[in-house]
């Protein structure tokens, strides 16, 4: 009667704990896809930095870079303030120091790509601007046919 009670108790306890591990197998893989989806779509987070855009403005202050030059001065301003004024030999963190650094070094890395994009968006008008002005001379090289 005894291994009877107990073998129950031993079954009914391997099935909840069947049932719990696969309910939580099916969340972590829902996360693990949620997190894959949400990696992909933050186009604006850098591996290097570890900081999104945002978080590198507000830490400087600073407006995130439309390819003009005034804000790459401001941000080297602000960051040259905050750098010294965070200094630990004057009694300041070195943790918020190293925050202010990383934080240029982002917003630097988002300006280079502005600035490569636009390069190359430039290079693709002036191709598509000599292809037009190509094909437009050979058509009127061309006698007219009757």
């Amino acid at each position: 009667m005894a291994h009877r009670i107990i073998s129950q108790v031993v079954f009914t306890g391997a099935r909840v704990f069947g049932r719990a591990f696969a309910e939580a197998y099916k969340q972590a893989s829902a996360s693990q896809k949620f997190a894959a989806a949400g990696n992909a779509q933050a186009g604006n987070t850098a591996a290097s930095s570890g900081l999104t855009l945002d978080e590198a403005c507000r830490i400087l202050n600073v407006a995130p870079p439309k390819g003009g030059q005034g804000s790459v001065e401001k941000t080297h301003e602000q960051f040259k303030r905050l750098f010294d004024m965070n200094d630990p030999k004057r009694g300041g963190s070195f943790y918020l120091q190293s925050k202010v650094l990383r934080a240029r070094e982002r917003i630097e890395m988002e300006a280079q790509r502005l600035r490569r994009s636009e390069q190359q968006q430039a290079r693709q008008a002036n191709q598509q601007q000599q292809q037009s002005s190509s094909s437009s001379s050979s058509s009127e090289q061309q006698p007219p046919s009757s």
